[in-house]
């Protein structure tokens, strides 16, 4: 995977997206946020927009999965982190990853504190970006190291 550097329309796709997932599923979850590399200004990342939607009861959460799945996310239900539940994009259309978990959740809240750190603190978002690149240098072959 390619790491590139900080794009300005990576809020504007995200933006689109929640757009998107609030018209279809919006009474039925709790918030909705740009989460992992792209929601932080100035920081390098692989091209893939990370959603977390919280709701409240992570054990029923059929409504969600019907509803991404009508929008073209595919429900990943072999996804080993149980601490949540994982959609991916249909092939042949744009890198997005959801990631929906419980509200209050320290997940959930794990996932916030980081991306909000990371662009409160530039001389830690610029040393966590030249480790993502030393990364994807030395295991360029290899995406599960990444």
């Amino acid at each position: 995977m390619i790491i590139e550097p900080y794009r300005d329309n990576w809020l504007s796709l995200f933006n689109e997206l929640r757009a998107q997932i609030v018209a279809k599923i919006g009474s039925d979850i709790h918030r909705i946020d740009h989460i992992g590399s792209t929601a932080v200004v100035g920081l390098a990342a692989k091209p893939i927009i990370d959603i977390q939607i919280s709701v409240s009861d992570l054990g029923n959460i059929e409504t969600i999965i019907s509803g991404l799945a009508s929008l073209g996310y595919r429900y990943r239900s072999d996804n080993d982190d149980l601490t949540k539940r994982y959609f991916r994009e249909a092939p042949g259309t744009r890198r997005t990853h959801i990631h929906v978990r419980q509200a209050g959740s320290w997940s959930e809240q794990f996932n916030l504190l980081f991306r909000d750190y990371l662009r409160t603190h530039e001389d830690d978002r610029d040393q966590y970006e030249r480790k993502k690149y030393e990364l994807a240098n030395r295991h360029r072959d290899q995406r599960e190291q990444l």
